[in-house]
Order: C-alpha cells, then structure tokens, then sequence
C-alpha cells in the first residue's frame, strides 16, 4: 500500500488536512469542526479524522490509507502534555507528531528561511526560527498572557464602557455603542463578560479599529495601548536576530498601520499558509531521502 503523508490545521473554529505523497506534493484537502485539544479533546479527535477523511476522499485513496499515513497535527495547547498525549495516542495513523500550531503556521510562512511569525487573531504569540533554533514568546492564553490579542482588546472595550457607563472616564460614540447594544444595562456586560470565551470578547475589536479611523478617543487610546504590547514583542523577536517578519491572523492587517515605524521595513508577506507548513513539516519529519528516491 502506497505511503502518505498529511499536514492537519487543527483551530478553534475548524480542522483542515492535507493528504499528499513522500514527495509533498498535495493530492487532497479537507475540512471538518473545530480542533481545540485543551477544550475538547475527544471531538477535537473526531474533527482531525473527519478532516483527514475528507482529504482521503477528495483524493480518490480509501482511507485504509490511515494505516501507512504519517501526520503532523498542528494545534493550539500542544504545550499541555496530558491532552496530547490523550489525542495522540487515539489518533488512527501509522505515525503521529502533534506541534504547535504557531510551528506550522512558521512553516508555512517563512519556509527554510530565518525568520518570524507574529500571529494576531483571538490570541496572540510569537515564533523566531534562526537556524535550527526556534524560540517562543507570548501565547500564555487569554487570561494571563495573549496581549494585543482581539480577545484582550475586546475586554479592554468592555471595562472602558463600563467605567464610562460609572462617569470616571469620558464616555465616546464607541462606548456608547457598545452600552446600546446591552441596553445601557452594565449588569447585561457583566454577565456576557461571566460567561463569556476569548472569542466573544473577540468579536468587539473590530469596532476599536473602525471607531479610530473616526478618531474616536477611546478607540484610539486602547488602540495605542495593544499596539505598544505588539511593538514591544517584536522588539524581543529583533533582538533575537530576525529581520525577515510575517504577520498573521485576522487582526494582522488591521494592525499593521499602527505598529512602529521601526518594525515597517521588516513585514514580508507570507510565502504559505499554515496547512502546507504542516505538509511540510510532515515531509521532514517523517520522509527519508531513501523513500523519495524509491
């Protein structure tokens, strides 16, 4: 039976794989639910299987093929050692290695190259790869770490509404908004914010970044403030040695502009996207110069 090897892009709103030969060159994609290991790891199972399914039969190759398919699952939480092994060791394919999903997206980004990602989304983190040498910074999650992140700029909306709401800060026409949209109820905003995921919180930082093209003082002073936070990790990641840097995720181009001019000069685009750094990774991981010449 042929070798196969797959990439999976594990996230927090969905799954996609990619099944392709020894010599990486993809044959076929698939996408299923959220992979969120930390949160969910049993149907963070069923969803990279569902996407690796999905793969196998846009491909045209049974997925018996599991049985001499080797795969890189790159996920978030691949740090907390008890739900990786969970999953891994239930994960039905001939060899597996579960990675950051930040590694992936490096990958995928900068391919061989020296280099760094800064991925700005719900959460936020940093990667530097000089060499062989791949470092870290930021990705602690939302309640401790993840700053410049949509989620922390999202609370950071919320709390200033409410102290607007109290009379200690000026109120604005975003703050406002936002109490309109509770009802000028700040028990409503304590409640959502109780029970609420870095994702909720997430889906107001949109609003920070069109209110401060209206300069709205609050949007733009919270703005400035995550922005400062970007500027001084990726000061860290200069440190480091990059100078070649891509910056990813969906607030990624909404940040752009305001981080410091210093920082201009070092944004490349992307060469990929995560899915093809997982392949990649997989290729070398797991294909040996003696397969490919076979």
């Amino acid at each position: 039976m042929p070798h196969y090897i797959l990439g999976i892009d594990g996230g927090g709103t969905s799954c996609r794989a990619a099944v392709a030969g020894i010599d990486g060159r993809i044959l076929g994609r698939g996408k299923s639910g959220a992979a969120n290991i930390l949160t969910d790891p049993d149907t963070a199972l069923i969803h990279i299987v569902g996407a690796a399914k999905a793969a196998f039969e846009e491909a045209g190759i049974d997925p018996d093929g599991f049985a001499t398919t080797d795969a890189l699952v790159g996920v978030a939480g691949s740090n907390a050692g008890d739900a990786v092994h969970y999953v891994k060791k239930r994960l039905p394919f001939a060899r597996a290695d579960i990675e950051s999903d930040g590694l992936i997206a490096l990958q995928g980004a900068i391919g061989d190259h020296d280099g760094a990602v800064a991925i700005l989304g719900t959460g936020s983190i940093y990667i530097s790869r000089k060499g062989q040498d791949v470092s870290y910074i930021g990705g602690w999650g939302f309640k401790v770490g993840d700053l410049g992140s949509g989620a922390r700029l999202g609370h950071a909306l919320l709390q200033e509404s409410l102290l607007a709401h109290d009379g200690i800060h000026p109120p604005s026409p975003l703050t406002e908004e936002v109490m309109t949209e509770f009802d000028q109820s700040p028990s409503a905003v304590v409640e959502f914010a109780r029970l609420a995921s870095p994702g909720g919180f997430g889906r107001y930082a949109p609003k920070v970044f069109a209110h401060a093209e209206r300069q709205d003082p609050v949007a733009l002073a919270l703005l400035k403030a995550a922005a400062q936070t970007i500027n001084e990790a990726l000061d860290v990641v200069v440190a480091r040695g990059s100078r070649r840097i891509s910056l990813l995720g969906g607030l990624a181009p909404l940040y752009r502009p305001w981080l410091a001019e210093r920082h201009q000069p070092l944004f490349v685009e992307p060469e990929a996207d995560a899915l093809t750094g997982s392949v990649a990774l997989a290729a070398k991981r797991f294909v040996t110069d003696t397969e490919v010449r076979a």
